[in-house]
């Protein structure tokens, strides 16, 4: 077995260290190191092996991917757990290493406490790293786990952290802390991916920002209870990590008995949050089943009819989607059992005979007619109290032992561990999808999992419901292997990696302001690639918000990301239709761009003003978006990243967002630059001097098309 694994892609490097018997360290994760042989390689380990000073042992502590208080580590233990309060400390020998396309799977043994452990550990062509590990117990009895955690070091330059919380409706918030001595763990009991989710922990030298600053960044997939940690400690050790949240006693481990964790997902970056971003959005796009066809304009009833169901206004709505140029017709809910309200019905998945007497092949007939897809809206896991379901089956229902947890929206938790609520489900389901032509599910997920048990043992059941409803969405895709599934939760309660391995796309918020989405969008994308995101435009007063906005700054929003509808278009006047058919043609010619090329963000000083842009080879599209006035009158300019600098470009106002109430030609002082024909500049010259910002009242987009004149010079 060789003493160093260097791995390599994408400009990136990772170095693990397997002298000694112990699991392994890296060494170097970070920009590329080039071509090193094995003596250069322990020159580099040698280099930054540090002084045997102030440590819990008399030689410095090795400190592993799995870090153990055997090895001297007195940190944050990578294992936690115990054997009937025997084995809690563990000593893990490698006993073999195992290369494969993407990295190494590493073994070690602890005979003592009766544990095998496997570490599988990846590098990506897009330079995105993952990481998992598999617990095995060994020995008689049960051990019993409280966590498995990997950790990944990040150098001392890393000074400040950035992590996200939120609350429905406005899901992603950043915030920043300094990257100080001690332990930041931020924990998600919610039983989802959650609101107040940390999302992408980054870890980054000074005031790093969209396009400067070196950034490591990490992401622990799970759909269940998380904890991501970031640890600084007085050795000069940094470090970030991740893994499932367990709670008391549901992993318990008897012999031959195995747990697999969360895949941690890591990137770094050189230049900034965007140098992040485009690796994780690289990887994402690579994947075998990532979606490659045109991403079609939805339509979506919620807010347009609530539950107020009705063939006939439907059908005009239908109408009016069609005409502005939707492609996928999305029936929220409503259509089943008892459901006129969110009181009833969850659980009851049978088209309801009193709202839809023909059923729902009526409504989809006139939908496929119009030429547009049929979606509907489903809730899988929930059950309302108020069901058939739950009166036939109260032994269903998710509960710490006999007692019930607190109801939430009037619903419950339906335990998808029980194989008979697991058959039911998914029977209904398949039926739905083979007796309907549905090419679209909306899977929403409305509640936290509070006091969530199996009843008839009382055992806690939050690991096993995320792993049920991970095995329902696989065995209904493969199944209907062309249907395309949204993952909804409240809004964006469930976003990460691993239900992104299993849908199409993900509902960003239930708030569609979009004054309140440039800030959700943005960080939505930081991890998720537009194409991914649902973005809709919404009614001229948000339903959330009751903020009042122009079609142009609520199209214009929603463009950045998989293009939606949540409007009454019935109640739109001609003038809006024209208009909103502008937007929806705009999105037709640029998604392909939007979807595949590379998304930048500037840097702008003024906190008024933000800069959005997706670039490729051919072509470029820019936002310039005004949430605030400005303290400066006219602001001033911004570069245009992502351009190559050595090409000529093209630029001009791109139409129907190049005419925003309020720019500059509405003080009678048209910006010079902001014509249709433009200007022709090198990216150099853009991405450095760049252009000059319009006087923009609040909430108002200005779009810039930038394509190269010509070949590189």
């Amino acid at each position: 077995m060789a003493d160093f694994v260097h791995l390599s892609a994408a400009g990136v490097s990772l170095v693990l260290d397997f002298r000694g018997p112990s699991l392994p360290a890296v060494v170097h994760w970070g920009e590329a190191l080039g071509d090193l042989g094995p003596e250069e390689l322990a020159e580099l380990a040698l280099a930054t092996e540090p002084q045997p000073i102030g440590f819990s042992a008399d030689t410095p502590v090795r400190v592993s991917i799995l870090p153990e208080q055997s090895a001297g580590w007195l940190g944050h233990p990578g294992l936690a757990g115990h054997r009937d309060g025997t084995a809690w400390s563990s000593a893990f020998t490698v006993r073999g290493v195992d290369r494969s396309a993407l990295g190494v799977r590493v073994r070690g043994f602890d005979e003592t406490a009766g544990l095998e452990l496997v570490i599988e550990i990846e590098l990506h062509p897009a330079g995105v790293l993952r990481a998992r590990a598999r617990l095995t117990s060994t020995a008689p009895g049960t051990y019993w786990l409280d966590h498995l955690t990997l950790f990944l070091p990040v150098p001392a330059e890393t000074t400040e952290l950035l992590d996200f919380t939120g609350h429905h409706l406005r899901e992603r918030s950043p915030q920043r802390t300094a990257f100080t001595h001690g332990l930041r763990v931020r924990e998600n009991r919610t039983g989802r991916t959650g609101y107040d989710s940390p999302y992408l922990l980054c870890a980054g030298t000074a005031g790093f920002g969209n396009r400067h600053g070196r950034v490591w960044g990490v992401h622990t997939a799970f759909s269940g209870n998380s904890r991501t940690v970031a640890e600084r400690n007085y050795h000069g050790h940094s470090a970030l990590g991740g893994g499932e949240l367990l709670l008391p006693g549901e992993i318990g481990l008897r012999e031959g008995g195995s747990y697999t964790t969360p895949w941690v997902f890591a990137a770094f970056g050189a230049h900034g949050l965007d140098s992040v971003s485009e690796r994780f959005h690289s990887y994402m796009r690579s994947r075998p089943g990532h979606p490659t066809r045109p991403r079609p304009v939805v339509v979506n009833t919620w807010e347009a009819v609530y539950f107020d169901h009705d063939l006939g206004r439907l059908t005009e709505l239908a109408k009016a989607a069609a005409t502005v140029g939707a492609e996928r017709f999305v029936l929220d809910d409503g259509w089943f059992g008892s459901r006129r309200d969110d009181t009833s019905g969850l659980g009851d998945w049978t088209v309801s005979p009193d709202v839809w007497p023909d059923g729902l092949d009526p409504l989809i007939g006139v939908v496929r007619d119009l030429g547009m897809a049929f979606g509907l809206w489903v809730e899988p896991e929930m059950i309302n109290p108020d069901s058939d379901l739950a009166r036939a089956h109260p032994d269903w229902i998710m509960a710490a032992g006999d007692r019930l947890p607190p109801t939430a929206r009037s619903q419950q938790v339906l335990d998808l561990h029980n194989p008979s609520a697991y058959g039911y489900v998914r029977d209904r389901l398949d039926a739905l999808l083979s007796e309907h032509d549905i090419g679209y599910l909306k899977w929403d997920h409305n509640r936290d999992l509070v006091d969530a048990g199996h009843p008839a043992s009382g055992r806690a059941g939050v690991h096993d419901q995320t792993h049920a409803v991970y095995r329902l969405l696989d065995e209904l895709r493969a199944r209907h292997p062309g249907v395309e599934i949204e993952s909804c939760s409240s809004g964006g309660g469930r976003v990460d990696l691993e239900i992104l391995a299993r849908t199409d796309r993900i509902w960003a918020s239930d708030c569609i302001d979009a004054h309140e989405r440039v800030a959700i969008q943005r960080w939505t994308s930081l991890l998720v690639p537009l194409e991914l995101i649902g973005s809709h435009v919404g009614a001229p007063r948000s339903h959330t918000t009751h903020r009042e906005l122009p079609l142009d700054m609520r199209a214009g929003t929603a463009i950045w990301g998989h293009l939606g509808i949540e409007w009454d278009l019935t109640r739109a006047t001609p003038g809006e239709l024209a208009r909103l058919g502008e937007w929806v043609a705009l999105y037709k010619e640029v998604r392909s761009l939007l979807h595949t090329g590379t998304l930048v963000h500037g840097d702008v000083a003024d906190p008024a003003y933000s800069l959005t842009g997706v670039v490729s080879e051919s072509d470029a599209l820019f936002a310039v978006t005004a949430t605030a006035t400005s303290e400066a009158y006219p602001p001033g300019a911004v570069a245009l990243p992502g351009l190559d600098p050595a090409r000529l470009y093209h630029v001009r106002p791109q139409p129907p967002g190049d005419v925003p109430d309020g720019n500059a030609a509405a003080w009678g002082a048209a910006l010079p630059w902001c014509t249709p024909a433009g200007l022709r500049l090198t990216g150099r010259a853009l991405g450095t001097a760049g252009l000059r910002l319009p006087v923009l009242y609040p909430d108002r987009v200005l779009l810039i098309r930038v394509t190269p004149t010509g070949e590189p010079t």
